[in-house]
């Protein structure tokens, strides 16, 4: 019997162990994108920490204490909000909710082409043309709603676990990435991880950063469309907005439909601000947000949209929101290793940039 030699072995031992670690990645992908999102939200945070902890007259040494306080700080901010700023709209909530399933049942039979068509004085043959066209997409538009319906949940379960697993991060996150480092690096390798720990450290910085220069855009534009359309509780919608631009594709689709449900209810501008918000999609979708992301990420706009469609045919919503980061993260891998640093730690590594002298988290 011939044995296969050491070199053979070596080669599919490598292969199965390859294999095994994508099963394992793939089994566990939902706890993957857990700890990814936890991550992200993290270093959404985390400047609030570091703002209460440079002004704090106690425990400035101590991250703990300021990780509290911000979210004490956001708790206290969303109460006001609600219970403060848009008292009126916390009374038509209800109302808002218990209109949503009906909306979604007109759109799936067909009705709703109707009560536009009255509305906006279409001919008789439109409507019916757009009716027939909804009827004829009746069952794959229930199966869209019944797949949200069934994705509520573990979607609602992972909100609530993500910021609890950023608790850990924000408070102990350097000393974390320190033992990864450890556990993987050689003598000959353990300054060059070190630096590519800094710079996606960098990366990721940016990134919250383009994502909350979106989410202030949308803000502003959703704000200002419905204060000049006369929409009541303009500001806590716009808010809204805001918030949930973090959120791709269902995020924007929620609060569209929180602002047009809202605008029915009231009896405003619903027509026109659906108009605006379409406008603003594709301008955000394919002009402002590739850009954005373009330059704080350093790659091109186009490649940002390939990479946002790519992700969303594998991943759908987390894969669109999750592409892009890892694309940039990627390049930056790339680059470390294509042109490593001579000698010891180069400037602007993790041990020797500011946030780690400072002894701030390595989600910093």
């Amino acid at each position: 019997m011939i044995f296969p030699d050491r070199r053979t072995v070596s080669v599919l031992l490598t292969i199965l162990l390859f294999a095994l670690a994508l099963a394992i990645v793939y089994v566990a992908r939902t706890v993957i994108v857990i700890f990814a999102f936890s991550i992200l939200f993290a270093y959404l945070i985390n400047p609030i920490v570091r703002f209460l902890q440079r002004h704090s007259l106690f425990f400035k040494n101590l991250r703990g204490p300021h990780v509290l306080e911000a979210y004490l700080v956001i708790i206290v901010m969303t109460v006001l909000l609600s219970h403060g700023l848009v008292p009126e709209f916390r009374k038509k909530a209800g109302r808002i909710l218990s209109a949503i399933p009906m909306l979604s049942t007109k759109v799936s039979s067909g009705e709703i082409a109707n009560n536009l068509g009255s509305k906006l004085g279409w001919a008789d043959e439109r409507a019916d043309q757009i009716q027939t066209f909804l009827e004829r997409h009746r069952p794959n538009i229930e199966r869209a709603l019944g797949q949200m319906e069934q994705a509520a949940p573990t979607a609602f379960a992972g909100i609530l676990v993500i910021p609890i697993l950023a608790i850990f991060f924000l408070s102990d996150g350097e000393n974390l990435a320190y033992q990864i480092i450890d556990l993987v690096a050689t003598k000959e390798n353990h300054a060059a991880l070190e630096s590519l720990a800094g710079d996606l450290h960098i990366m990721l910085q940016r990134y919250i950063r383009a994502k909350v220069i979106l989410g202030g855009l949308s803000l502003l534009y959703c704000s200002i469309a419905m204060l000049l359309l006369g929409f009541p509780n303009a500001i806590a919608l716009g808010i809204l907005a805001g918030i949930l631009e973090f959120i791709p594709v269902a995020g924007w689709m929620t609060a569209a439909a929180t602002i047009v449900i809202a605008g029915v209810l009231t009896h405003s501008h619903w027509i026109w601000m659906l108009t605006l918000l379409a406008v603003w999609r594709i301008l955000m979708d394919y002009g402002i947000a590739p850009r954005v992301m373009g330059h704080e990420l350093e790659i091109h706009p186009l490649l940002a949209i390939f990479t946002l469609m790519v992700g969303g045919a594998v991943g759908g919503i987390v894969g669109i929101y999750l592409s892009v980061p890892l694309v940039a993260a990627l390049r930056v891998i790339y680059r470390r290793f294509a042109s490593p640093p001579v000698g010891g730690t180069v400037p602007g590594s993790f041990v020797d940039s500011p946030e780690a002298r400072g002894g701030t988290s390595v989600t910093a």
